[in-house]
């Protein structure tokens, strides 16, 4: 529960129809694994307690009194036992049957939640023995079990006493099926978890579909959802039940039991911080406080939970690998469509392209070719140019050269070394001195040079600094930070080289030689000299630190706002055995410090087309003063020391 992880827990019951007894002990069994497990919410099959399939038996004042009597034996088996758990069994009130979830907690029953949609078509005679929730029209409607008397209504908020962003609610099979589920009301009340005891018969499409359902209301209402599903155990006679549990969380799909697999508690962890603040960002997002609701507080002792998501190193990238190569394409199209438009609107007669062989300008130059292609105009008309200077190697520079060759660009090769020595001269710097003013002078050189080019020919500079780049500020000021329109500028590092591959696959020999070599090339500025062998000396990833934290740290900082010390939580886990935790911590240290500080750059970077969920433009998503401290969010890292 520690950083707003929530352990829930769809649970499997070996129904043995109408016989109680039976039913109590298999559901004591979920319920002592659920506590060893450290579940904070466990949802058991619907009428677990009898069976779903009791038919004409639900008449039986026998069977809804030993119904009744199971209850209590299980409310009073959870007195010391750590989850909450909702158990399904039918409930006589007035007259009528509702078929109720039951909220158990610490040996007391909190509530019973009536399902609001029956179903009478097909297979499903639910009407004929039960009534509608909906027709419980009093808000003090109550049930007295054990002596108690205990709420009954379709209209409860189950709230944490401690943890604000947790809180469920609960909806009954049927209820997901309707036009307007008892979900939707129930996340507008605060919600940030729906429970849905359930037993849906399986026949031929109905797991896609029910997948389908789950998946999209998790999405739509912005919530984790628990499908706990009835099981083999139900009569067979005219229907059979596969024990399909589902958990998702946001549209994400955390945990699954297909359909007649076998597991006696399928678990997962939804983040509801996550939730909450996606809830938060998203302003169309209706969620006040309903007074036709009742909160019913219980408290749970709030543990460090054990993780046993799976967490992705690379946020921003699609862990399917059957949807890279998809994401990549639509990444393509959304940047050469952005850069078609703005050559069209500027009337453009040429893109001018620094290409220095690494993965930031190959990207671009790729994209721009893609424009060209869409506009129908000669790849000529982009100009690359490469502008080597004193760290140039010879890998990158033929690279740089290759490249343009493949594409079929207008290539132009300007050496930039006597402009900057002359610069050097008339600003009275020593040039073996190897400091920022030695490296910035050559970036702001090129950048000269690219423009005072576009101004020659009639073009546009096409920027080709990444999202990642930006977010630690690691392009010079009016340097390579600079250009009339920045492709690359919401893609981060790491979703740059999976973009590269991509085209490599489907390229011709010549250019998917030259593509692998510039993803094999090490990440760098090359503003200082190459060693003695004439290699790259100066690799960003030795002075900034690997992209692959950075964009670890940046996905959760601008998605979720998240502090720093549960940012170091997940890394830890998402990176175990591949980073120790002090490198974890270290470069962490360095990309708060850095993000912070650098925001001056992003403030007036250039435009460029907004391509996934994050980015941070200034007029698309991030906005935030140049001189905000980041000494709160240091202060939350030194708890991690």
């Amino acid at each position: 529960m520690k950083d707003g992880f929530i352990k829930v827990a769809a649970g499997s019951v070996d129904i043995t129809v109408a016989d109680t007894a039976a039913n109590t002990r298999e559901i004591k069994d979920r319920i002592l694994e659920a506590d060893g497990a450290g579940v904070n919410l466990l949802v058991l099959p619907e009428l677990c307690i009898t069976g779903y399939t009791c038919g004409d038996l639900f008449y039986s004042d026998l069977l809804l009194e030993s119904a009744l009597e199971a209850l209590k034996e299980i409310s009073r088996f959870t007195t010391d036992k750590y989850p909450v758990v909702v158990a399904s069994l039918p409930v006589k009130y007035r007259y009528k049957l509702f078929n109720c979830a039951a909220v158990i907690h610490r040996g007391s029953i909190l509530a019973l939640i009536p399902k609001t949609y029956l179903p009478a078509y097909s297979e499903f005679y639910e009407k004929r023995q039960f009534s509608s929730g909906d027709e419980i029209v009093s808000e003090k409607a109550s049930v007295i079990v054990d002596g108690s008397e205990i709420p009954l209504g379709n209209r409860f908020v189950f709230r944490h006493s401690r943890l604000e962003s947790y809180r469920f609610g609960v909806e009954i099979c049927e209820d997901l099926w309707a036009q307007s589920p008892p979900s939707e009301a129930l996340c507008k009340a605060g919600c940030t978890l729906i429970a849905n005891p359930s037993a849906s018969d399986e026949v031929i499409g109905k797991e896609g579909y029910r997948r389908l359902l789950t998946a999209s209301t998790s999405a739509r209402l912005i919530c984790g959802y628990i499908y706990c599903n009835a099981g083999p155990g139900e009569s067979t006679q005219d229907m059979v039940f596969s024990q399909h549990h589902l958990i998702y969380e946001n549209g994400s799909l955390l945990a699954e039991n297909k359909p007649f697999g076998k597991v006696n508690l399928l678990s997962a962890e939804i983040d509801v911080e996550r939730i909450a603040s996606e809830r938060h960002k998203m302003t169309s997002y209706q969620s006040v406080k309903d007074d036709t609701f009742t909160e019913i507080e219980f408290d749970q002792e709030i543990r460090d939970t054990e993780l046993t998501i799976k967490i992705n190193r690379n946020p921003f990238v699609p862990p399917d690998d059957s949807l890279i190569n998809e994401r990549a394409e639509t990444i393509l199209q959304i940047q050469s469509n952005g850069l078609k438009k703005r050559l069209r609107h500027t009337g453009a007669k040429a893109a001018v392209i620094g290409v220095s062989g690494g993965l930031d300008s190959c990207l671009a130059l790729l994209v721009t070719a893609r424009a060209m292609d869409m506009l129908g105009r000669s790849r000529k008309d982009i100009i690359a140019v490469s502008m080597p200077c004193f760290g140039t190697t010879r890998r990158t520079k033929g690279n740089a050269e290759k490249l343009s060759a493949c594409l079929g660009v207008t290539f132009r090769e300007i050496n930039i070394t006597k402009s900057v020595n002359r610069h050097f001269e008339d600003i009275g710097q020593d040039p073996g001195v190897r400091d920022v003013t030695y490296e910035n002078c050559q970036a702001r050189e090129r950048t000269q040079v690219l423009m005072d080019l576009a101004n020659k020919e009639g073009g546009i500079v096409i920027g080709t600094g990444d999202l990642s780049e930006l977010a630690l500020g690691w392009a010079t000021y009016n340097g390579d930070h600079m250009s009339m329109y920045g492709v690359n500028s919401s893609v981060p590092k790491t979703l740059v080289r999976y973009i590269i591959r991509f085209v490599a696959e489907s390229a011709d020999d010549a250019l998917a030689v030259v593509l692998r070599d510039i993803l094999d090339t090490p990440v760098s500025p090359e503003l200082l000299p190459a060693d003695e062998s004439g290699n790259i000396s100066q690799k960003t990833e030795d002075i900034v630190g690997p992209y692959e934290l950075h964009d670890f740290f940046l996905y959760y900082t601008l998605r979720f706002g998240f502090s720093p010390s549960k940012i170091f939580r997940l890394a830890k886990y998402a990176y175990a055995g591949a980073y120790t935790d002090e490198t974890i911590l270290r470069w962490l240290r360095v990309f708060m410090k850095r993000f912070f500080s650098q925001q001056f750059k992003r403030s007036c970077m250039p435009d460029g087309p907004k391509v996934g969920s994050a980015t941070l433009s200034p007029r698309g998503d991030w906005r935030m003063p140049s001189d905000a401290s980041c000494a709160l969010w240091l202060r939350d890292l030194e708890k991690m020391s």
